[in-house]
């Protein structure tokens, strides 16, 4: 099996060619899900010309069984709900909220790592890119696409620069558009189409963040 991309850089420059429609949008931000997907964000909104920022999503795994997601809360607190199993499950409005108070602790605790005080970007009558290195299952993006929603967006695209074919359809429901380079099947997973997946640190995230911001000072201050 040959990988897709030497690495998320590599990745990210295919990528945007895919969105290179949206150049020139007006209000346009593209918003990358840590970590990976930062840095193939930053990549993405340079090459549009479009701002860059973070967002946070953290599952609402159930208790005991914490891979199965019941819902997620994100950036500029949001929380989604997957009522289907909530109430299949039977699970309590209690326990929702517990797992919903500590999961909104690590967003925050996130967000004042990634961000610091700058506050989060208003989305409303925006086009929003919501950018990951890779999607395998789809579950993080498409909580993160319905807590965008209630941002109110003029237009929300889904972005990955490979994704597997079902996650691809499920994300297509949700998003206005969704745009990946490939989707290849046996899918075997994200890390699996890299040359290089070397996890993305906060530093990382943080150095990608910072330079988009000061660099688009600057050329506000030029204009």
């Amino acid at each position: 099996m040959t990988p897709l991309f030497a690495n998320r850089r590599e990745a990210a420059r295919q990528l945007a060619q895919k969105l290179q429609n949206l150049s020139g949008a007006p209000h346009l931000i593209v918003l990358g899900l840590p970590r990976g997907g930062v840095p193939v964000a930053a990549t993405v909104a340079q090459a549009l010309g479009a701002e860059l920022d973070v967002f946070v999503v953290r599952k609402l795994g159930v208790p005991g069984h914490e891979e199965l997601a019941m819902g997620a809360v994100a950036s500029g607190g949001i929380r989604v709900v997957n009522e289907e199993t909530f109430h299949a499950l039977g699970i309590s409005r209690h326990t929702l909220d517990a797992v919903t108070e500590a999961e909104s602790r690590e967003v925050i605790r996130r967000e004042r790592l990634y961000r610091g005080d700058r506050p989060f970007p208003d989305l409303r009558g925006a086009t929003v890119v919501l950018v990951d290195d890779g999607v395998a299952t789809g579950s993080t993006m498409l909580a993160g696409l319905r807590a965008l929603r209630e941002h109110r967006p003029a237009k929300l695209v889904a972005a990955a620069p490979v994704m597997s074919r079902q996650a691809e359809h499920d994300l297509a429901r949700v998003a206005d558009a969704c745009v990946t380079v490939a989707t290849p099947e046996p899918f075997y997973g994200v890390g699996a189409w890299y040359g290089d997946f070397t996890q993305t640190t906060d530093a990382e995230v943080l150095a990608a963040l910072q330079q988009a911001h000061t660099g688009g000072l600057a050329d506000a201050a030029q204009r």
